[in-house]
Parts: structure tokens; C-alpha cells; sequence
């Protein structure tokens, strides 16, 4: 199917659903560890997640049509950058996060993607710098996630650092973002995601490497079964998601992520025992996506452009 500017927000509410389940999938894992026993250690955090990922990007792979064509044409050193960058970097620190933190916190914090894509893509891909409104917007939603983290709510462990994480987290998902538009034109987005999440899920591995002689134990059949599905989940959230950046200007995309949140905070309050939102996320996540949303709408506005003058 076609995707166009009117089914763009369903093609993104997939993205949405699929990433907003990975939060209680991941937390369900770590919970399953508890009662058997394993400690979510560094180690452990990064071999499952490695796991997870060169699974998901041998999927991918799979499906491409001439990967290894596009591989001889493609620069390797940006390759590798987006590997490391959407990939390795940004799921070291989530896994990380998640581990002393809140699946709600993390879900809320996924929207400040889209304020790091305005910061970020002046400087990298030459695109106008935010206007005041955009500057003003960006401001208020700081000032959300501010408010989110004072008052988080329910099993938020280390609400501080865990969105600090969060945050560092996403600021490494954007800028592999903007490298992606410099692999694009010599590689389909189905092929720089597969290698992308096989680069990136074997960087991760390595980082586990002191887990594994554990292996056997930290994957028990409800945890192997977990695995498989968020595999499946970073192959087609994140395919779909790359090749919409094909279709369309990373800026109008950066506005329909404030679907993404309320699709993980909605899923992880659902479904993670032992958290609930407090006021900070209710009051501080509505003037997060309220900033996203604005963001969304004053890039419709630019992209429109001024109407022209009547002339008599």
C-alpha cells in the first residue's frame, strides 16, 4: 500500500504501537529475570538487547531486495555511525534507563525526539534553524518533562537519572536519524535498517560480553519468547519508520511523534505491575505532546508556505 500524506498519521500510529509495547516487553523480561533469579546487569541488559536486535536486523535483511549490492555502494564509515548511533548507543542507554527507572517515564521521554530533530538537523543537514515559536515550544517542553520528573508516580526508582538516560537516549536515536538521510540514496531504508540493527545489536553483544557464559539462564522460554517478539517488533517499527523518512521531510515526521508517547505511556501503565502515573506525568506529558503537537502544526504552516499577494 501506498503511503501518503493522509494515511501518514496510521503508518506512524503502527510505529507507535509497536515501539509503546517494547516498554512492557523489556520490563516483563526484567521482571521474569527477578523470579528466576538473574540480576539485570549491565551485561545481561546489553546481551539480551544485542540478541534482540541482530535478530530483528537478519529479518530485515532477509527481506530486502539487493542488500549486499547496496552494501558495495554505500559509504561504510556513515553506515557505521547509524549503526552505532540508532542502535548501539541509543538501546545501551534505554536498556539501561528502563533497568532504574519507569516504562511510563520511558514512554513519555521517547517525545523529546522530536525536539532534538529540531536542534539537530540545522547543524547537520543544513536546514533553517527554529523560529521563535519553535524556540518558545521546545522551552515548554522542557519545562513538561521537568514537571514529569518531579512528580513521576509509582515505581519510578530513579526518576532523575533514569530520564536523563531517556534523554540521552533519544538524542542518539535523532542524530542516527539525520545520518540516515546521507545512506538513503545509495541504500533502501529496509537494507540500512537491517544493517543498521545488525551492526548496532553486534556492538551491544560485544559490550555483554562478560554475560556470556550465562546465556543458557538469562533466556528461560517466556523470556526467549519476549525476545523473538521485540525482534519482530524493531524490524517492522523501525522499518516502516525509516522508510517514511523516505517519503517525507524529517521535520513533518518529528511532529507525529507525539503519538509515540501516548502509545507507551497508555501500554506501560496498562500493562507494567507496580507502576502508575502521577500528577507530574499526567500534567508534565500533556504539556510535552501540547509542545510536540504545536511543533506539528507550525511545520504544516511553513511547508504550505505564505499565500500569494493579489495583484490588481
Amino acid at each position: 500500500m501506498t503511503i501518503t500524506a493522509r494515511t501518514l498519521p496510521f503508518a506512524v500510529l503502527t510505529c507507535a504501537l509497536l515501539w509503546g509495547s517494547a516498554f512492557p516487553g523489556i520490563k516483563a523480561i526484567y521482571a521474569e529475570w527477578e523470579r528466576v533469579g538473574v540480576e539485570p546487569t549491565l551485561a545481561n541488559r546489553m546481551l539480551l538487547a544485542g540478541i534482540r536486535f541482530m535478530a530483528g536486523g537478519m529479518i530485515l535483511l532477509l527481506l530486502a531486495k539487493q542488500p549486499w549490492k547496496e552494501w558495495k555502494q554505500t559509504d561504510k564509515a556513515s553506515l557505521f555511525w547509524f549503526a552505532a548511533t540508532q542502535t548501539g548507543i541509543q538501546y545501551l542507554l534505554f536498556y539501561s534507563a528502563l533497568a532504574i527507572s519507569s516504562a511510563v517515564m520511558g514512554g513519555l521521554l521517547v517525545a523529546t525526539g522530536s525536539f532534538w530533530w529540531l536542534l539537530l538537523a540545522p547543524i547537520i543537514l543544513k536546514t533553517p534553524w527554529p523560529s521563535k515559536s519553535q524556540w518558545l515550544l521546545i522551552a515548554l517542553g522542557a519545562c513538561g518533562v521537568l514537571f514529569a520528573v518531579y512528580r513521576p508516580g509509582a515505581g519510578s526508582g530513579n526518576p532523575a537519572l533514569g530520564a536523563l538516560l531517556f534523554c540521552c537516549s533519544t538524542l542518539s536515536g535523532s542524530i542516527g536519524v539525520i545520518i540516515l538521510q546521507r545512506i538513503l540514496p545509495s541504500m533502501g531504508a529496509r537494507a540500512a535498517t537491517g544493517f543498521g540493527l545488525s551492526i548496532g545489536g553486534a556492538m551491544l553483544a560485544c559490550c555483554g560480553f562478560a554475560a556470556w557464559p550465562e546465556l543458557a539462564s538469562l533466556f528461560p522460554p517466556k523470556v526467549i519468547w519476549l525476545t523473538v517478539y521485540l525482534a519482530l517488533v524493531s524490524a517492522t517499527g523501525f522499518g516502516l519508520w525509516n522508510h517514511l523518512t523516505q517519503l517525507f521531510p524529517v521535520n513533518l515526521l518529528a511532529g507525529y511523534r507525539f503519538l509515540i508517547p501516548v502509545c507507551a505511556v497508555s501500554l506501560s501503565s496498562l500493562l507494567v505491575a507496580g507502576e502508575s502515573p502521577g500528577i507530574g506525568i499526567y500534567i508534565g506529558g500533556s504539556v510535552v505532546i501540547a509542545a510536540v503537537v504545536g511543533l506539528q502544526r507550525l511545520q504544516i504552516n511553513q511547508a504550505k508556505g505564505p499565500k500569494p499577494s493579489k495583484t490588481n
